[in-house]
């Protein structure tokens, strides 16, 4: 059976594979001699790890989530250390709201956490959440958070009065401080659009991934407190109306134009972070199976955008470009003998459909229709794998 050929310069997908299992295992020690496996480029990696919840970029194109981790945080340290006699102005209570008027507690006590248990949970949510600030770019960030923060005030009293009517249960006077709901909100888009890949294998079906973490840390966060469970729903309920357009809301609660472009010019100098240099390797396993599989699937990934880069270099030049025949490894990458059924998938299929959906997000990101066309169809559909190789070249 014939055996296609790889782009120029890269070694074939069984080669890798034998060179990473052959690999020795990575020492844990300093003075090993062993050299790691090469770094992927920014954004790739297992899984793309510019979508994962291990990316090792820091805040680096990130200013609006820096900003949520610096201020609030230091706000809550200031109150409760220094400053604990204010701490009543920033108490959200609906029934103050309700009875007293006092419409500002939805502004202030709804921005500074008072438990600093729920200050250091929110706080690691939102620095690995801030990689929808770089998929989507700060403004789309900030509008998704403005609307789910105040779709999530609307659904707090519905909540808050259902309660009450059902159980009896006043829980009107203690609801949680902080920015909590928009917080929950982005588990919508984490859970929608975040790819899971598996780390290890646990107890049959159970199994740890990528995104375990931080599905732990939002448990942690649900019961930190007695009515937070009310916060959570109606963050998760704003989350769902706002990332689907429910009701048009992306409409009617975003983030105008001037308004960006205003603290682009003043903040974002404040709380944008340099480029890193170099890149530390994060998330290696802890054992020579997982070291071996990760080794493997970077290399995969290697190869893969070799080739991508190769492809698109010959229809610059224009040859002729059979997508499914130059990329089976996106789809068939857990098969190791996805090479002896080559023929049947390069039998005559129609042009692969591609999301318009997904093609608007990449055109959002400053793609044109052209190559966010190209990346998608190669990519068979992969959004990750497409803005991946869309923004290293």
């Amino acid at each position: 059976m014939r055996r296609s050929q790889a782009a120029p310069g890269v070694e074939s997908s069984c080669q890798i594979r034998r060179h990473a299992r052959s690999a020795p295992a990575l020492s844990p020690g300093p003075s090993t001699s062993t050299s790691p496996p090469p770094v992927p480029p920014r954004g790739s990696g297992s899984g793309g790890t510019m979508f994962t919840s291990t990316g090792s970029s820091g805040l680096y194109k990130a200013p609006l989530s820096k900003g949520l981790l610096l201020v609030p945080s230091a706000l809550s340290l200031l109150l409760a250390l220094l400053l604990p006699h204010c701490q009543r102005f920033f108490v959200y209570d609906l029934q103050a709201i309700k009875d007293d008027f006092q419409i500002w507690r939805l502004i202030c006590g709804r921005i500074i956490c008072l438990d600093l248990k729920d200050t250091f949970c929110s706080s690691l949510l939102i620095y690995n959440f801030r990689i929808f600030e770089r998929r989507y770019g700060s403004r789309k960030f900030a509008s998704f958070l403005l609307g789910s923060w105040v779709l999530s005030a609307l659904v707090d009293f519905i909540l808050v009065e259902a309660v009450w009517y059902s159980f009896g249960i006043a829980a009107a006077g203690n609801l949680p401080s902080g920015f909590l709901a928009p917080v929950f909100a982005l588990f919508v888009p984490f859970y929608c659009s975040i790819p899971r890949v598996q780390v290890a294998q646990i107890l049959g079906p159970l199994s740890i991934t990528n995104k375990t973490l931080i599905y732990i840390l939002g448990l942690q966060l649900f019961t930190s407190g007695s009515y937070i469970w009310i916060i959570a729903i109606s963050g998760l309920i704003s989350g769902i109306c706002y990332n689907s357009k429910m009701f048009q809301v992306h409409r009617v609660l975003y983030v105008p134009s001037w308004m960006a472009k205003f603290f682009s010019r003043t903040l974002e100098p404040i709380f944008s972070s340099s480029e890193p240099t170099a890149e530390a390797r994060v998330g290696m396993g802890a054992t020579v199976d997982i070291q071996r599989q990760q080794t493997m699937e970077l290399l995969d990934r290697q190869l893969m955008l070799s080739q991508f880069a190769q492809v698109r270099r010959q229809r610059q030049q224009g040859g002729m470009i059979n997508w499914n025949r130059l990329f089976p490894p996106l789809r068939q990458r857990r098969n190791v003998n996805y090479q002896d059924d080559r023929r049947s998938e390069q039998q005559a299929s129609p042009p692969l459909e591609v999301s318009e959906e997904q093609v608007a997000r990449l055109m959002e990101m400053g793609f044109s229709r052209g190559d966010a066309l190209e990346a998608l169809r190669a990519s068979n559909n992969d959004l990750n794998v497409a803005t991946n190789f869309l923004l290293q070249h």
